[in-house]
């Protein structure tokens, strides 16, 4: 590549911000803000950043409602930092549509294994050739351009919630399970509590392609079992 892949890091804590850079600059080019606000409008003037590393507790606006304000205008994938680890930090921080989690203290290994996984993700689903545009109804997927409309109007999804959708569109008619659907998507082993995660990705995307988020009509839950699209 020509351009090293720009990551924004977001943290209130320098010796934080030094530390990711440290880990990042060999490999990324790395620009970094103190706090929600200044996070939000960097990416406004700097749509081009392919990833987030947002921290969660900051003062003023926290990462969660910095996530939830650039996904009204940006997909890039974005990495939650915390210090906290309990399952509903971990829940608000996928409701606000972020795409995975990585707890303080974290090891390099850890770190660019989360960073990787991301950006082959998002490069993978905005860059791969399909062949064929899928109707579901009122909605359509453009597996080409990595584009979903419903009536016409684009569909602003995260590439895990893309993702998610396209994975249940290429085993169409079958269940897929939650662990086939996690392993797949996160390239990770499957954990007691990575079916939340799952969980609250498919309430996001059923609450962006669905008629009524409550009844869905595409993305089915078969209890006890994963997800299916007939």
């Amino acid at each position: 590549m020509s351009e090293k892949t720009k990551i924004l890091i977001v943290d209130d804590d320098p010796d934080i911000r030094n530390v990711l850079n440290l880990l990042l600059r060999e490999e990324y080019e790395t620009n970094e803000t103190s706090n929600g606000a200044d996070a939000v409008d960097f990416i406004k003037k700097n749509p081009e950043t392919d990833l987030i590393i947002l921290d969660v507790m900051m003062p003023e606006m926290d990462g969660i409602e910095a996530c939830e304000r650039i996904r009204r205008f940006s997909n890039a994938p974005i990495l939650f930092l915390t210090a906290k680890s309990a399952e509903k930090d971990r829940l608000a921080a996928y409701r606000s549509g972020g795409d995975d989690f990585l707890s303080k203290p974290f090891s390099r290994a850890e770190l660019l294994a989360k960073v990787n996984s991301l950006l082959r993700r998002y490069r993978q689903y905005l860059g791969k050739p399909a062949s064929t545009t899928v109707s579901l109804g009122n909605l359509e997927v453009d597996m080409i351009n990595h584009m979903v409309y419903n009536a016409g109007e684009a569909v602003p999804l995260t590439e895990t919630e893309y993702a998610i959708l396209e994975c249940l569109l290429k085993n169409r008619g079958r269940v897929v399970t939650t662990q086939e659907l996690y392993e797949t998507i996160w390239k990770e082993t499957f954990l007691p509590g990575s079916g939340n995660t799952i969980m609250v990705h498919v309430l996001n995307l059923r609450r962006k392609i669905e008629e009524v988020p409550s009844e869905p009509r595409i993305v089915r839950t078969a209890w006890g079992k994963g997800y299916i699209i007939d």
